[in-house]
């Protein structure tokens, strides 16, 4: 990874203006969104993506937009990536106030069925690249004066579906590690998060109504399991990250937020996305 000169930081206004933020897997979908939301909002923000390509057209975009932004190449789940990263974003910016841990694979088997390797991929990414990232931005966070993290979570981490091992395991420690790091970083002025999506338009979820026999009915019958009537969007999940990164939820911390469109609020005998 390599950062640009270090940029001088302008107050554009907004709910995240002078502040800098980092956001992983933010080459695509909700971390595209995201680090799109909080550049509007004022932020300086660092994208973290294994697709240094995508990550490199995300911030093209937000330059466009009169944002300022910065590319890296990482892995979350190899600590000298995430180490690099966050210097990379301090040594560009100047300060750290804003980590957004998004980067995620879904990767869903049974118990039986699931290898090594597909226990270690998704537990690598999903679970082990939040605290990596979250370790190596904490001094940082600190010497700001205290800051923001927020992470990526699931509702699968509280009902999950049959065949969801091992990115079930790996969403429901994202929120274990949600609290303990709002307890242990909490007398140092930093707050910490979990936003837990339901469904959320992707391509993935395109393609899965697509494989359906009648991918119009699947899609009515799947809405009709949402009480507002619609699936999220990259956008909705970004708008409750840009509330959770900025002053407005100073008393905001080690919470598991569910962003689900209320099918939360359904009896047990319901499905999760």
């Amino acid at each position: 990874m390599s950062a640009r000169p270090r940029a001088q930081l302008r107050d554009r206004g907004g709910r995240l203006a002078g502040k800098v933020a980092l956001v992983t897997g933010a080459g695509a979908g909700i971390g595209a969104a995201i680090a799109a939301r909080f550049a509007a909002e004022g932020a300086a923000v660092a994208l973290v993506d294994v697709d240094l390509a995508s990550a490199r057209a995300r911030v093209r975009e937000i330059a466009r937009n009169g944002g300022r932004a910065l590319a890296l190449r990482g892995d979350v789940a190899r600590e000298a990536d995430a180490r690099r990263a966050v210097r990379a974003t301090v040594a560009a910016f100047g300060a750290l106030h804003v980590l957004v841990n998004n980067a995620g694979v879904n990767v869903m088997t049974t118990v039986e069925r699931a290898t090594a390797r597909d226990f270690e991929r998704c537990i690598g990414i999903d679970l082990k690249g939040v605290w990596l990232f979250s370790k190596h931005a904490l001094p940082h966070l600190r010497r700001a004066g205290g800051g923001s993290i927020v992470n990526v979570a699931s509702m699968h981490a509280f009902r999950t579906v049959p065949r969801a091992f091992p990115y079930a395991a790996a969403k429901g420690g994202v929120v274990a590690l949600t609290k303990s790091l709002a307890l242990d970083a909490g007398p140092d002025g930093v707050r910490v998060n979990a936003i837990c999506p339901g469904t959320i338009a992707t391509g993935g979820l395109a393609g899965w109504f697509a494989a359906q026999r009648d991918p119009a009915a699947a899609r009515q019958r799947y809405l009709a399991a949402i009480p507002v009537g619609r699936v999220g969007t990259p956008a909705d999940v970004a708008a409750l990250a840009l509330f959770l990164a900025s002053d407005e939820s100073g008393f905001v911390s080690g919470a598991a937020i569910p962003i689900d469109g209320g099918r939360d609020a359904l009896s047990a005998s319901g499905t999760t996305s």
